[in-house]
């Protein structure tokens, strides 16, 4: 099957995410070729969520002085930086047939990402998809990936792959739940994401990648990659909708329906002091850290948060869910009790409800 490639670095925010909305809508239609788009933003960019807010997810001022173009992308999902070393991975085809249900996206986010992690594969890092939109290496998140339907009959799936990533400068932009970002923050960021050069211990350029990106996708789907660009009509549908849309601050300004609000609590156990940091979206956990003094393995406290993402809040149902944990992948906090941790969970969501009653710190930071 012929699907078109596209190529590209250094694409500004409007343009490129514009150029993906575009190619997406005129698929429903047979206007535009399935099409493969492997690209790199402006170093940097900051791109949030369909349904977040500017000034909750990004420190704006921030932003201005470190010149980051901020704007928001079509697909769900939380605040990300984008640039040089972030390989920007886009897929613009005909929705599947009976599965333009979101219900579906777990089965179609593993089949989109497979050219991901067949990629890392051939470099000889074993990775895979995991719940609800990772592609992990050794429980830590290398990719963040998005779907969308449009309505007119098209489907773009959308993926940030971490060739290399300076945490410090993310968290300078991105607010986060933790009250302060030191050093440990850092690290504690860090123990739950890497990189393909981390993974490798070697310089890897993103044009490498990029290749090999290129070559699993053609493998796994099936595909014969033809190299191409946007057409004339295209390109004048992309720059008309990025005037349009992407660089309207009416487009930039939209208000999430249910604000955010991010809270902490540190309680001492039997196991050591555990602190809890998450941001919730009503009585969802839309983003959890745990850290503190206790001794255990970091994909530990990753399976933990992973469980607790987008979970509802509550001292018997996050029990339930650590408790249910232990026992299927035999992962716990030694001599910290599942109550314990639901405790101390229950006591920063309500720290972050006082602090949305009072106006204060609202925000939605996603692991990234």
């Amino acid at each position: 099957m012929d699907w078109r490639y596209i190529a590209g670095d250094g694409v500004g925010a409007a343009f490129g995410l514009a150029a993906d909305e575009v190619v997406t809508r005129r698929q429903g239609g047979g206007q535009s070729p399935p099409t493969l788009r492997l690209y790199t933003y402006r170093s940097h960019c900051a791109l949030v969520g369909r349904f977040q807010r500017l000034g909750s997810e990004l420190r704006l001022d921030q932003c201005r002085t470190a010149g980051v173009e901020v704007n928001r992308r079509p697909t769900g999902g939380g605040a990300i930086i984008m640039g040089a070393d972030q390989l920007g991975v886009a897929i613009m085809a005909p929705a599947p047939a009976g599965e333009r249900s979101y219900d579906r996206s777990r089965e179609l986010f593993a089949r989109f990402s497979a050219g991901i992690t067949g990629a890392l594969g051939d470099l000889g890092i074993e990775a895979e998809y995991r719940r609800k939109n990772d592609v992990e290496v050794g429980r830590k998140k290398v990719a963040g990936l998005g779907i969308y339907f449009d309505p007119a009959g098209g489907m773009l799936f959308h993926a940030s792959l971490l060739v290399d990533l300076d945490i410090a400068f993310m968290l300078s932009i991105l607010k986060t739940p933790f009250e302060k970002i030191s050093d440990k923050e850092i690290a504690t960021v860090g123990e739950r994401m890497t990189t393909i050069r981390r993974e490798l211990g070697r310089a890897i350029s993103t044009a490498e990648v990029r290749a090999r990106v290129k070559e699993a996708y053609a493998r796994e789907l099936g595909l014969d990659l033809v190299p191409g660009t946007f057409s004339a009509e295209e390109r004048a549908e992309i720059e008309a909708l990025a005037q349009g849309r992407y660089e309207t601050e009416e487009w930039l300004a939209r208000e999430p329906a249910t604000p955010d609000a991010m809270g902490s609590a540190t309680v001492k156990t039997d196991g050591g002091l555990l602190t809890v940091h998450l941001t919730l979206a009503g009585d969802v956990i839309k983003a959890i850290y745990l850290t503190g003094d206790f001794f255990t393995d970091d994909a530990v406290l990753a399976g933990m948060e992973r469980a607790l993402r987008w979970h509802p809040v509550g001292a018997e149902a996050v029990t339930k869910t650590l408790e249910a944990l232990r026992e299927r992948e035999g992962l716990a906090l030694p001599q910290v009790p599942s109550e314990a941790v639901a405790r101390v969970v229950e006591m920063a969501a309500e720290a972050a409800r006082r602090q949305e009653q009072q106006g204060l710190a609202k925000g939605c930071f996603v692991n990234p």
